[in-house]
């Protein structure tokens, strides 16, 4: 019997796949979990709109991330903090910190997980910072750390 898949199912396949599998199992254990419907026309063609939207969804986050990161990769982020004469700073200036001041200055929310920072900015003058904001699309934004 061929069934839809409407969740990952372990040992059969993903989402949104159609399988073939015994008649007992799709009518006593898949169908009756809803983790699967029969493999109809019209189930056919309700999973292509589905797959559909959910193309044009993908396709709309990656064109917003790509506008994104084209403004982040434009702006270049000014933050003080308290330095020693060698140009190193006291404490440091942290990915969370970058979030904070990010949105306060350029009204733009980025979660601090995001960011791409092996170590914490220990010295003042222009770090670049990326920032994964899509499988796909990585933004670069200038840190510019000033003394106090």
């Amino acid at each position: 019997m061929k069934v839809i898949l409407l969740k990952d199912v372990k040992g059969q396949g993903k989402k949104g796949e159609i399988k073939e599998v015994s008649e007992g199992y799709a009518v006593n254990f898949l169908i009756k979990q809803n983790l699967a419907v029969a493999a109809s026309d019209s189930n056919k063609k309700v999973l292509d709109q589905q797959q559909l939207s959910e193309q044009k969804r993908k396709d709309n986050e990656k064109k917003q991330a790509q506008e994104l990161a084209e403004k982040l990769g434009e702006m270049t982020l000014v933050m003080k903090g308290k330095g020693g004469e060698s140009g190193r700073l006291f404490g440091s200036i942290t990915t969370k910190q970058i979030a904070e001041e990010l949105q306060k200055q350029h009204k733009i929310v980025i979660d601090k997980r995001k960011m791409v920072l092996d170590d914490p900015i220990r010295t003042l003058g222009v770090t670049q910072v990326p920032i994964k904001l899509y499988p796909e699309v990585t933004a670069k934004l200038k840190v510019q750390v000033t003394e106090e």
